[in-house]
């Protein structure tokens, strides 16, 4: 079993308040959980309005698989227009 994990940060320019930030929080993990299948949650930055700080998890039983599919969660979190994604941290 092979478990990766990374940490991508986000800046929203137009959230004016914390209810903005989790509508868009709320969209990005629903449809990257769809669309995946992966573990995806909120995991700093829970004050800031305008950064999000999501980790997503992926477990394969193939290490290029898992890393294939952790690339391809990022690429899709990357194209998001609501939010802009300014770094990624692997684990």
């Amino acid at each position: 079993m092979h478990t990766l994990s990374a940490k991508l940060t986000f800046h929203i320019s137009h959230a004016a308040s914390l209810k903005d930030k989790r509508q868009v929080c709320r969209s990005l993990v629903d449809k990257t959980r769809r669309r995946f299948n992966v573990s995806v949650a909120e995991v700093g930055t829970q004050d800031v309005h305008r950064t999000l700080t999501l980790g997503v998890a992926v477990v394969s039983g193939d290490m290029a698989h898992a890393q294939n599919l952790l690339d391809e969660v990022i690429r899709f979190m990357e194209n998001n227009p609501d939010a802009e994604l300014i770094g990624v941290g692997y684990e």
